[in-house]
């Protein structure tokens, strides 16, 4: 197992609307040990398989006490609202003020391919806001109004020591 490189904005594969798992084997199971590698490594506590440049709707988390794989996300009732800062590994972890909802269900499938669904409030439930977005081609910051997109965008690149 091991550490993946992060893919960084504003690569196109954190824009593509990930393809759907479909083998649950071994080498699924290797990926998610990889990821979860990976998200520790950089002191994550959510990763999606875009974010290590693969296509996939599939993503880890171990946040607020809940750990978990989910292949094939989606969100099926959200209610409520919060409002926190994000930040993202494919972004620096600059972070900005996003409103997203308090109380979130997921519904996937494990890397054994077994459906299930998994209710969070607050920091874990925007966790599971967050990381399904990757696999859908979202990330944080199409949540942000223009001009402070732009802001975390440009102090972004200040980081990256790029012109």
């Amino acid at each position: 197992m091991g550490v993946r490189k992060i893919t960084e904005y504003p690569e196109s594969v954190l824009a593509q609307v990930g393809q759907p798992v479909s083998e649950f084997d071994g080498a699924l199971a290797d990926l998610c040990s990889d990821m979860f590698d990976t998200m520790y490594a950089a002191e994550g506590v959510g990763l999606a398989a875009p974010q290590i440049g693969l296509n996939l709707r599939l993503f880890v988390m171990d946040c607020d006490g809940v750990k978990l794989i989910a292949a094939n996300p989606e969100i099926v009732a959200s209610e409520g609202e919060q409002s926190g800062q994000e930040g993202c590994l494919s972004v620096g972890k600059v972070p900005a003020v996003v409103v997203r909802a308090e109380t979130v269900t997921l519904k996937a499938q494990d890397e054994k391919g077994e459906w299930y669904e998994k209710t969070a409030t607050g920091y874990a439930a925007r966790c599971f806001l967050h990381e399904t977005d990757h696999c859908d081609g979202k990330l944080f910051i199409d949540h942000l109004p223009k001009m402070r997109r732009d802001m975390v965008v440009k102090r972004f690149k200040k980081e990256k020591n790029w012109k």
